[in-house]
């Protein structure tokens, strides 16, 4: 509904000024401001202070890693301690103190830290039974690093009760200078934007200032499990929400995992790349075929049918530009035969005006109070990509061709019954747990597929209820397991480059001398170049390994990404025949045994980059050159940070790099559904 015509007009003192967009100086590739922008200098004796300290509070941290080991419930409290010493060290090493005030709060934090070290080592743990505003952290899968978030814990909250409490994620809008430093500094200070009765609110960092995409998505999943590990957490109260980038963030959790929430709320943002560049930035660059392509992964307007499982209610301001992300998600909505619920602050710009934050607040906590249903009768489901394959008792294994639109309604149509109509779809599974689901037990159960009838195994009172499909030709079959074992794409398998660094991952070194000067010159470079900006843009130390020290062990728990060559790379020399490249001193061609496809480029100035599944271990990635794909251009605004290339390229190194690319593009594209380069026609 529209907001607008209920409320009264507000005093002009209410309304914000509008948001100061980009503008035409970040729209030039070859004059790009650096992000995180460079810090202050820090006066010779607070340096040589903080020095100490963080010496100081390292050991202890070690003495204490040494102290805890064998104890699980002391360890995982580690990354506590740990997040004020990282706090401090990448402001310091880094050049990340922004303003002078900012020296004296690195100081309090290494005192907060100490104090903390030695409550752990004694037992006094109270941070970990205090209400109000807490600061935590946990150690994410991806890179091995400490990563922090902010919990407002109400005082309703008792250890050790039984009572489960609602949650709320709240997504922070940009900020280019929010190191880990400032953001534990405003956990402590401020509850935020909003704080409803008996809920525990959790901030996510988000890896910075990336809208909560790749390495930021996961962070939330990685939070939200630290978070449910030491609080009791109603799993059916569970609701999103953010403003600015965040309200982007909202909108993408929402429509990309709705069945997950008990509602969202997001406020302003953007919710697709293509038009929000073009009204907010008035974007000159035009983008690559595959670029556009690669907009299916993050746009939500393209998964707005998935809103039928979530209740969403947005925010905007009138005058806000950024009104247009709920604009666009309403158009695509109302194409699916929904109806967006908009609230809109009169005469307001770039926040939220009190009387519609009033109405915003009543509306979700009136969902919230109903909860979430786990098992709903209808579900309805799209996606482009595995990437994002589920959504509640529905999950779809396989597509027929990615970067289509795939969807999947399902109906409980009685309680021996349930309907379900596909597009692009080719293998499903159906699951249910063994409470509250509506299916009878001890009778025979039927799935219409697409029409066809299925007699599938009947629902038993004591185990969970799972089905699953593979389609033969045009025909649906009943399957022993959803995954067959073939080399095919599938969920954490499907690519593109990016998804690599979603989960954990090694950089791969090279050590031997490489095939010309001119590539390996370039494979360090780029090697350096995507250490140090991840680092930066998702605040971690990759881990980097020579290729004469991978384990099995590595192989087993991570992506494998290979900088080099077959002749500087000794890893990638042993499994460069079972990849779809041949790769010799003078030629480079990317084949497929099925296919007819086959490109051969000069060894001399080309560099294939790519990611397949890794032979050793068909459950993880080989990477080959390449970091997360976009670079310092598309920093400036959030919008542009998407895939900037696809499953595989052929980088021409004679072509200088720049600030949106690692070289020319000669080539490049996706894999089919069984990894194969597509057949040329």
């Amino acid at each position: 509904m529209n907001f607008l015509r209920m409320l009264l007009p507000i005093p002009a003192l209410l309304i914000a000024t509008t948001l100061r967009a980009d503008g035409p100086r970040d729209n030039l590739p070859d004059n790009v401001r650096p992000v995180p922008p460079p810090g202050i200098e820090v006066p010779a004796e607070d340096r040589t202070e903080l020095e100490a300290g963080l010496k100081k509070l390292g050991a202890e941290i070690e003495s204490l890693r040494g102290a805890v080991k064998g104890q699980p419930a002391k360890l995982e409290l580690l990354p506590d301690v740990e997040i004020y010493h990282k706090a401090v060290r990448y402001a310091l090493t880094y050049n990340e103190f922004f303003k002078k005030p900012e020296i004296a709060v690195a100081k309090t934090l290494l005192k907060q830290g100490a104090d903390r070290a030695e409550a752990l080592r004694v037992g006094k743990t109270a941070w970990n039974t205090s209400t109000g505003l807490v600061v935590r952290a946990y150690v994410s899968k991806i890179d091995g690093s400490v990563q922090p978030y902010g919990l407002v814990v109400p005082p309703t909250f008792k250890p050790g009760a039984a009572h489960r409490h609602r949650l709320d994620c709240w997504f922070h809008g940009r900020g280019e200078t929010l190191s880990e430093l400032n953001f534990l500094d405003q956990r402590q200070r401020s509850p935020g934007e909003f704080t409803a009765p008996d809920t525990i609110v959790l901030h996510l960092y988000g890896r910075y200032c990336c809208a909560n995409k790749f390495a930021g998505e996961t962070d939330l999943f990685e939070a939200l499990d630290s978070v449910k590990r030491r609080y009791p957490i109603d799993e059916n109260r569970i609701v999103v929400r953010g403003f600015s980038m965040g309200g982007a963030a909202c909108w993408q959790f929402a429509t990309h995992f709705a069945g997950l929430w008990t509602a969202a709320a997001p406020g302003a943002g953007f919710a697709e790349s293509a038009d929000f560049l073009k009204v907010f930035q008035n974007e000159p660059v035009p983008p690559t075929a595959w670029e556009q392509t690669l907009w299916h992964l993050y746009d939500s307007t393209d998964y707005a049918a998935n809103l039928f499982n979530c209740p969403t209610v947005a925010y905007s301001g009138e005058i806000d530009k950024q009104k247009q992300a709920a604009d666009m998600m309403a158009k695509a909505m109302e194409k699916e035969g929904l109806t967006l619920t908009h609230i809109i602050g009169p005469k307001t710009a770039h926040k939220y005006e009190p009387q519609a934050k009033e109405e915003v607040i009543r509306r979700i906590d009136e969902i919230a109070a109903r909860g979430r249903n786990p098992l709903p009768p209808r579900v309805h489901f799209t996606t482009w990509t595995l990437r994002y394959n589920q959504m509640l008792w529905v999950t779809l294994d396989g597509m027929e061709k990615h970067w289509e639109r795939a969807c999947v309604d399902a109906d409980i149509v009685n309680a021996s019954t349930v309907r379900v109509t596909t597009q692009n779809a080719d293998a499903l599974t159906l699951s249910m747990p063994t409470t509250s689901r509506p299916l009878s037990t001890g009778r025979g159960t039927k799935v219409v597929l697409d029409g066809q009838e299925l007699v599938v195994p009947p629902v038993l009172p004591s185990q969970p209820w799972t089905v699953h499909f593979h389609k033969v030709g045009k025909l649906w079959t009943l399957a022993k397991l959803a995954d067959d074992g073939s080399l095919r794409k599938r969920h954490g398998l499907q690519g593109p480059i990016d998804d690599a660094f979603m989960d954990s991952f090694v950089m791969v070194k090279p050590t031997g001398k490489p095939l010309n000067d001119k590539v390996g010159a370039w494979a360090a470079a780029e090697m350096t170049h995507a250490i140090e900006h991840w680092r930066k843009q998702f605040r971690g130390d990759a881990r980097v390994i020579a290729d004469t020290a991978v384990t099995k062990a590595d192989i087993a728990s991570s992506n494998l990404v290979l900088w080099g060559d077959p002749s500087s790379n000794q890893l990638l020399a042993k499994i460069a025949d079972k990849l779809p490249i041949r790769w010799t001193k003078d030629n480079i061609t990317l084949s497929s045994p099925r296919s007819n496809a086959s490109r051969s480029f000069s060894a001399d100035h080309h560099v294939p980059v790519l990611i397949y599944p890794n032979p050793w271990n068909p459950k993880r990635y080989i990477v080959l050159n390449s970091g997360f794909t976009y670079r310092e251009y598309d920093y400036l605004n959030n919008a542009r940070q998407t895939s900037k290339l696809p499953d595989y390229a052929v980088v021409d190194v004679s072509v200088p790099v720049s600030s949106r690319a690692p070289g020319g593009i000669a080539v490049a594209g996706f894999f089919d559904e069984h990894w194969e380069l597509p057949a040329t026609k």
